[in-house]
């Protein structure tokens, strides 16, 4: 018996704008079984700081939560041999009409990987300069733009049945244990 894992063959399910899926045939130790899997090129998202020490949010709906999410800005890597900073600087310009001088990669993480590939890169933006917001799509163009202290965003998020993984990723790499006074 064999320990090593090996993909045999794929199907593909769905192609969207965002993400295709495709199910995969796995071998394993003299057996096989079968994995959806959704694959996505990558996204970015950008813990915005002003001078105040106010984190910028964006509160949007989001059709799979049928509700309004906090959220920081963030979008898909979705423009051919563009690099993650400036997919970065793009949407938070596109998101919340800033622009940043200083920039500081916060990490790399997996965001679900028992069913997709999804790499979210999170940056950290300072030395904001504000201008007009260009949202793009019905979610963005009705979104909302807001900035809040540490600690009114820590009463925010409290009163929310779930937040948004990558924004806590960003808090907990900027703030430390942001969220351990709950």
């Amino acid at each position: 018996m064999s320990d090593s894992f090996r993909i045999e063959g794929t199907t593909p399910l769905l192609h969207s704008h965002v993400f295709d899926v495709e199910r995969r045939l796995v071998s394993h130790g003299g057996s096989t079984f079968e994995r959806d899997v959704a694959l996505h090129r990558g996204a970015v998202a950008v813990l915005a700081i002003n001078d105040r020490g106010e984190i910028g949010l964006i509160r949007q709906y989001r059709a799979p939560l049928d509700r309004y999410n906090w959220e920081i800005p963030a979008g898909t890597l979705d423009v051919d041999d563009e690099e993650p900073l400036d997919s970065a600087k793009r949407e938070l310009l596109e998101e919340m009409g800033c622009e940043a001088q200083h920039w500081t990669l916060l990490g790399r993480f997996l965001s679900s990987p028992g069913w997709t590939n999804q790499v979210m890169t999170i940056f950290e933006a300072r030395d904001l300069r504000t201008g007009p917001r260009a949202p793009s799509g019905p979610e963005e163009s009705s979104s909302t733009v807001h900035w809040l202290s540490p600690e009114d965003l820590r009463a925010t998020l409290r009163r929310e049945p779930a937040i948004d993984s990558t924004m806590a990723v960003a808090l907990n790499r900027v703030f430390g244990t942001f969220f351990d006074d709950r």
